[in-house]
């Protein structure tokens, strides 16, 4: 007895056929395949197409993935600005408190004095405000415009200058910072001159001739 007579069976006479295409849609592969039997003879194919459900998945998965990075970077960029905008408060602040604690001083003799005073006190360089008016009287008679063409350091070309009469290689040595690199200057004069004589001699306070 032949296979094709055996009873519970029956001869196949139809070969199936797979093809896979790969649809790429946002960055994710979704599969769309189709099965597709091939009839013998004169028998037409017969196709029957399945619809593939991985690439919604694929899709919403790819949005996620762009609005998380987004939401990122926009609280990034909010955190930025927040840093820099306290950063400038800062700043502001600072520079607020620091207007505050710097008093005026009267442009005149005892203005002079009281300004050097109070950068001399900041650098911690010693000295009063009357040892400081005694040797500017002894040294200048108070003209901040002063100058000596007599002396040695005259006759050696560096004249003595100024309030306090300091030479210029000395006012170079000595000059403090935050005041005008001017001779002239009242305030740089004076405090370069007390930097120097706390330097020599301990204090200006301790000067009462020439120095």
């Amino acid at each position: 007895m032949s296979a094709s007579s055996t009873p519970g069976h029956s001869r196949l006479t139809k070969a199936y056929k797979l093809s896979i295409a790969g649809v790429a849609t946002l960055g994710a592969a979704a599969l769309a395949f189709s099965v597709v039997p091939a009839e013998t003879g004169t028998q037409k194919d017969e196709t029957v197409a399945a619809a593939p459900v991985a690439w919604t998945q694929a899709i919403q998965q790819n949005l996620g993935a762009q609005h998380a990075v987004a939401d990122q970077k926009a609280k990034d960029a909010a955190k930025a600005q927040a840093e820099a905008q306290a950063k400038k408060d800062r700043e502001a602040e600072a520079a607020s408190r620091s207007a505050a604690r710097t008093p005026v001083f009267a442009n005149n003799l005892d203005g002079w004095i009281k300004e050097a005073l109070f950068i001399m006190k900041r650098e911690g360089i010693p000295g009063t405000y009357a040892g400081i008016h005694r040797n500017i009287m002894r040294e200048s008679s108070g003209n901040p415009r002063a100058i000596n063409l007599w002396d040695i350091n005259a006759q050696n070309g560096i004249p003595s200058k100024g309030l306090l009469q300091v030479i210029q290689p000395t006012f170079n040595a000595y000059h403090v910072k935050g005041t005008k690199f001017d001779l002239y200057d009242p305030v740089a004069n004076i405090v370069a001159a007390c930097n120097y004589a706390a330097d020599r001699y301990g204090s200006m306070d301790n000067v009462n001739s020439a120095y």
